[in-house]
């Protein structure tokens, strides 16, 4: 009798999480927000900053944010595709890919920082200095060594090895790309006539690691290696990283202030601007901002109000006391004007035709 029902017991169990199993596998547009879950995926130049800011706030609200960081190009499909709550890009969704999404999508700003240039050159304890040409010509092939006279002609005094270069660029559509590329093709006639701007590009040459996290490894394990990654994973890994010459003809350090400079600028209505190759003095080169995307009609498909207002309430604090943790982690907090950007469009959000900020 005792086995009979140790045996009718499992088997509720099997049920009971086959049951759990199903509803976690099918919940569509995340039925699980009602449950204090939100979910995101994206940027993984935003990851270092979000883990803080998620944590942060599961533990004043106990709403727990899971969030992935498998790029801005697959964040952007998995919103198209309705299978998160929120995306989150480094660049602003394209003409082809707002048809693509079933509904209008808004792009609030929510952080900004620097991409670096990082390098592997153990033997080299000078900051090595680069111009955009030196840039470009390293990533269209041109530049094939380490003392090449163009490089050197920047580094006097430096002892620079015959090492070959070994490129790094990411293989997955990335928002970090987007700043990049955008940047060298501002920058470089050849890059942008070759090879162009977007989150996926033909890369003339180069090794390709997946985020943010795959370029730093390529760099890290490579003698010879370099690759555009976000400052914060380079500091983290404590990796070096060029100083990289501006449009004013000065060589800039990438810093929160130099960042912050970049990003001094008139924001539009719609929250979309590039940054990179920016006129400011003292500004580095090769900044961006990144958006969280969410769909301005949050009464779609099963979603409740509840869940709409819970996803609208976080990205709010985001911009707003969420902005705390940005300096610690190597971002550029917003500006007042990002910020009453993103507080105007998050406005506009609506449940079911009716706004969901009162």
């Amino acid at each position: 009798m005792k086995q009979n029902i140790f045996k009718l017991g499992t088997l509720a169990a099997g049920i009971l999480a086959l049951t759990f199993s199903l509803t976690a596998c099918n919940s569509g547009n995340n039925s699980s927000a009602g449950n204090k879950m939100i979910i995101g995926a994206g940027s993984s130049f935003d990851n270092p900053l979000f883990s803080k800011m998620f944590a942060s706030y599961n533990d004043s609200t106990k709403i727990q944010v899971n969030y992935q960081s498998v790029g801005s190009g697959a964040g952007i499909s998995q919103l198209t595709h309705k299978t998160v709550d929120f995306g989150a890009s480094d660049a602003p969704m394209n003409a082809s890919q707002m048809k693509d999404a079933p509904g209008d999508v808004l792009h609030i700003p929510i952080t900004a920082g620097a991409v670096v240039i990082s390098y592997n050159l153990p033997s080299v304890k000078d900051t090595l200095k680069f111009t955009p040409d030196v840039l470009a010509n390293i990533y269209l092939g041109k530049i094939t060594k380490w003392n090449d006279p163009q490089i050197a002609a920047v580094n006097p005094g430096v002892n620079l090895p015959a090492t070959a270069i070994v490129v790094a660029h990411r293989s997955d559509g990335s928002g970090t790309s987007a700043i990049f590329t955008s940047y060298l093709s501002k920058v470089n006639t050849e890059w942008s006539t070759k090879v162009g701007s977007g989150t996926s590009v033909n890369w003339p040459v180069g090794l390709g690691g997946k985020g943010n996290e795959g370029v730093s490894g390529l760099i890290k394990q490579t003698p010879g290696g370099i690759g555009y990654i976000e400052l914060a994973y380079a500091i983290q890994n404590q990796m070096p990283y060029v100083v990289m010459q501006n449009k004013a003809g000065n060589f800039i350090v990438p810093s929160i202030a130099s960042v912050t400079a970049a990003a001094n600028i008139t924001i539009p209505a719609d929250g979309k601007v590039l940054l990179t190759n920016t006129e400011a003095v003292d500004g580095y080169p090769i900044s961006g901002f990144s958006w969280v995307l969410l769909y301005k009609e949050q009464g779609y498909d099963n979603r409740t109000e509840a869940q709409a207002e819970q996803l609208v309430k976080l990205v709010d604090w985001m911009i707003h006391g969420g902005q705390q943790y940005s300096s610690a982690l190597d971002y550029a907090p917003l500006s007042s004007a990002a910020v009453n950007t993103g507080e105007v469009l998050l406005k506009s959000a609506t449940y079911k035709g009716q706004p969901i900020l009162k």
